[in-house]
């Protein structure tokens, strides 16, 4: 069976080391959130992970979801291991406290949720989107609507889901049918057909909390004429219990999937089901987009997530494999064969994917951070600064983390060459796994033309013109540090490499909006690199300071320094492949005839 160990270390390293979440103990959900409170979390959370999870990580994928007489059956030990996961209060995590919640900042909800993704990505499915279900109702949804459904999302008795796709349309919304009829009770009957419908239905939850789009009938077409509808699986009673009775929301069909195989992805259908309008009327998509943002950070975790234990698998079997003997002669004579390691290829690939991961972990905990504080700073300017990055950053981390994430997991399948094809070795399901997160929450391709064509120009550039100048004090600041000098001339170059591609769009990009959407994932994963090479140099910083200062953890430390090290070398300059694509423009991607194709 796979292994799996939670890297509590790194997370207390980037949370209390380089990120310092106790400066902010004067905030709001930070004043309880002491470094103890918070390495005891992640340390309860590492044992769900690795003692109750991982084990029916693969069962899940063996014996995927079945659907019986209407009824949805998750794989065996889902329902347990959802119940203590409920008893436990994981849910309740960052829920408001006054419904329930404990009230903690994302930034820690961020390290666990990456643990629960890591050991059964399959499960942590399940509730995944309960918590974006919670931040819509709670940005828009009435006093009513909160006082009936949040209680219950925040403890994790109920679930949740987003229903947007639908047959014949995906991302474009604006040709949804699902359509919304008024009732004089103020209440609407929904109807329509969804799809891809993440945790659609399942027996581990009393209830199940479905968020809608549909249009209300005779209202405006396009996406203009969208409006968000809670439907809940089982009515609710004026008491807040459960009738009893089955709204008129069912289920057509499990999908069979590539991966994921242990989630219960559904066809559901709506046949004159009971809902209620969230927000105002035909401003769905505001509401919805609350709970998409999010969504798309989570999906960005999963990326790393899977890109880890793909990571930690790797490792050990290169550790313990022997085969073949070192090109600067046997390393273990008394053995027939040198272990994998001592192959510089295999040590390419491990140092890949590990120099990804880390770096990107530390950045994801800064945007959650940076998410955290657009709600909770005291000072006005930090709250701006906190939306701006997450607005800039939400699709990269979304689009290229899961990129890289899933190569990150073909490449540690080829550690173990034909091993890797056999299924007991579990290589093979984090790749299917992994591969969903490329797909679902927007297309990776959308979230690179959200980058290029609304987020550089978004309040006259002002998110990204921040980031930049972050980019370049972080690199004056370790240019005062020559043991950092092996990542100054990476950085600037990638830092100009940026600055031309966003200078090339500007040019040539309104004159001819294809040139927009012909460079845009490129730049997707230029500013990537860029903003992983930023936390990078800010890991570095605090690694030299701690190891100046005398600390026993030297080997730790050191380690970190040889990963920004690879990264700088190796990874860093495809910013330059990716300036030339941009720079290519879109004339003979367009030029040749669809027919030609």
């Amino acid at each position: 069976m796979p292994i799996y160990q939670a890297p509590i270390r790194d997370y207390q390293f980037v949370l209390h080391e380089v990120l310092n979440t106790g400066q902010y103990a004067h905030l709001p959900s930070f004043a309880d959130a002491s470094d103890d409170l918070m390495n005891a979390i992640l340390e309860e959370a590492a044992k769900l992970a690795q003692e109750v999870l991982l084990p029916l990580n693969q069962i899940g994928d063996e014996q995927g979801c079945t659907l019986e007489n209407g009824i949805v059956r998750t794989p065996d030990g889902f329902t347990e291991a959802y119940r203590q996961m409920v008893d436990g209060g994981w849910p309740s995590l960052t829920g408001d406290t006054a419904y329930d919640g404990q009230g903690l900042p994302n930034v820690l909800a961020t390290a666990v949720n990456e643990m629960i993704s890591s050991s059964n990505m399959a499960f942590a499915m399940y509730p995944g989107l309960s918590h974006g279900v919670y931040s819509a109702l709670h940005h828009h949804g009435s006093d009513e609507l909160k006082k009936t459904y949040l209680p219950n999302l925040v403890s994790g008795e109920w679930t949740g889901t987003m229903n947007l796709t639908e047959p014949h349309c995906g991302t474009d919304l604006g040709l949804l049918r699902s359509k919304a009829v008024p009732q004089a009770d103020g209440s609407y009957k929904i109807s329509g057909q969804k799809i891809f419908i993440s945790a659609g239905d399942h027996e581990m939850a009393s209830n199940i909390i479905h968020l809608v789009l549909a249009r209300i009938e005779g209202g405006p077409e396009g996406v203009g004429g969208i409006s968000l509808f809670v439907v809940p699986k089982y009515l609710i009673q004026e008491d807040n219990s459960l009738s009893g009775e089955r709204n008129g929301v069912s289920v057509g069909s499990l999908e069979k999937k590539m991966g994921i195989h242990g989630h219960a992805t559904c066809v559901l259908n709506y046949d004159d089901a009971i809902g209620f309008i969230v927000g105002d009327a035909n401003k769905g998509l505001r509401a919805m987009f609350t709970m998409m943002n999010e969504a798309r950070l989570g999906v960005g975790m999963q990326g790393i997530a899977q890109s880890e234990i793909a990571y930690q698998n790797a490792r050990d079997y290169a550790l313990e494999r022997i085969q073949g003997r070192s090109l600067t002669g046997p390393k273990n004579p008394e053995k027939p064969a040198d272990p994998l390691i001592v192959h510089p290829d295999i040590r390419r690939i491990l140092l890949t994917i590990r120099s990804f991961n880390e770096g990107a972990r530390a950045l994801i905990l800064w945007t959650a951070l940076q998410g955290d504080l657009s709600h909770l700073s005291d000072d006005e300017a930090v709250r701006e600064q906190g939306d701006d990055m997450m607005a800039l950053l939400t699709p990269v981390i979304k689009g290229h983390f899961t990129d890289i994430g899933f190569a990150n997991c073909v490449e540690a399948q080829q550690v173990y060459g034909g091993h890797g094809y056999i299924d007991e070795q579990g290589m093979g399901q984090f790749v299917r796994d992994a591969r969903i997160a490329q797909i679902y929450e927007g297309a990776n391709g959308v979230q690179a033309l959200d980058l290029v064509g609304r987020k550089l120009a978004m309040k006259g550039g002002r998110p990204v013109l921040t980031f930049s100048k972050m980019v370049d004090d972080t690199i004056a600041e370790a240019q005062t540090d020559e043991a950092l000098s092996f990542a100054i001339a990476p950085m600037k170059a990638a830092k100009k490499d940026f600055d031309e591609a966003t200078g090339w769009f500007m040019e040539n990009a309104l004159k001819n909006f294809d040139h927009a959407g012909a460079g845009s994932t490129d730049f997707m994963h230029l500013l990537g690199r860029l903003a992983v090479g930023f936390m990078w140099l800010k890991l570095c910083k605090v690694a030299r300071a701690k190891l100046a200062g005398g600390t026993t953890d030297t080997e730790f430390y050191q380690t970190k320094l040889t990963l920004a090290q690879f990264y700088m070398e190796r990874l860093l300059p495809e910013t330059a492949v990716n300036l030339t694509r941009i720079k290519a423009g879109a004339d003979t991607m367009m030029s040749l005839p669809a027919e030609a194709f």
